[in-house]
């Protein structure tokens, strides 16, 4: 059986994951003040940031019908089904609008992902191997829709600015976290957003503290891999953070990642997240 996978561009895989890989990515739209984008394709982090700062407004809209009806019909004129990833339904619907279409083709699985970015990538690139190890459809879908809950994704945010905006925390929330300089951490559960520690300092201070606590109280990891991903960000963080993995955990493939469009227009400059697997 040829199974094609998909996902939305919320995963944030690397273009060198896509490519190796063989993913096809169907992108989430950006407005910028009423001007629709595509992400990846016409818009990027640096573009959505330089808008914010300019006072314009920044929203996100989600992949309509149309263009799911597009994707799927077009890719099962090479391919015998489709194993698409969507962002949690509880963030987005993308996944209800991907369930419409695949009903109505039909041999489309449509996976909610229960997370966001490389949380869904995860997940993405187990199904990728499932499906060269000669697996078909249905057994990609129940074994990748089974492993949603041992995803383990959080972040932490330096700007909360970009979270108030997206009503993902209070004004006076925003207010408190920018005077007292605190980098709040954010955690993706049962598919949806919570806050969790928060952080303070350099983010040399904050990052070693948040991915040892992190790494160090997490029970029954998968240490097959782990994805540092971040939005564009100072020159060092990344690669400190990349360290401090490597000190506290023992990975046999650490990826790191650029979170893309639409993840960047609700966390802002300079989040970094830790996401991996459990057993």
């Amino acid at each position: 059986m040829k199974v094609k996978i998909t996902a939305d561009s919320t995963c944030d895989l690397s273009p060198e994951l896509i490519r190796k890989y063989n993913i096809t990515i169907i992108p989430l739209s950006v407005i910028i003040d009423g001007n629709n984008y595509k992400d990846g394709v016409d818009v990027n982090p640096e573009a959505i940031f330089r808008a914010v700062d300019h006072g314009k407004k920044v929203q996100t809209a989600a992949v309509n019908q149309f263009e799911y009806k597009e994707l799927f019909s077009g890719i099962l004129k090479e391919y015998d089904a489709v194993v698409h990833f969507c962002i949690s339904k509880e963030m987005s619907s993308c996944y209800s609008d991907a369930c419409e279409v695949a009903e109505r083709l039909g041999n489309v699985y449509v996976v909610d992902s229960r997370n966001l970015s490389t949380g869904i990538g995860l997940l993405v690139l187990e199904a990728c191997e499932l499906a060269a190890m000669g697996k078909s459809a249905q057994e990609i879908f129940d074994l990748v829709q089974s492993r949603t809950d041992k995803v383990v994704a959080t972040f932490v945010v330096q700007d909360i600015g970009y979270l108030y905006r997206g009503g993902r925390c209070s004004g006076l929330e925003a207010l408190g976290a920018k005077m007292l300089r605190i980098r709040p951490e954010i955690v993706v559960e049962n598919g949806k957003m919570h806050p969790g520690s928060k952080y303070r300092g350099s983010y040399e201070h904050y990052l070693k503290h948040y991915i040892k606590d992190v790494l160090k109280e997490t029970e029954d990891i998968d240490y097959k891999r782990v994805f540092v991903t971040h939005s564009p960000c100072e020159e060092g963080m990344a690669d400190f953070a990349i360290s401090c993995v490597k000190e506290y955990g023992h990975f046999r493939e650490i990826l790191e990642t650029t979170a893309g469009g639409t993840i960047c227009v609700h966390c802002g400059p300079n989040t970094l997240g830790i996401l991996f697997m459990k057993k």
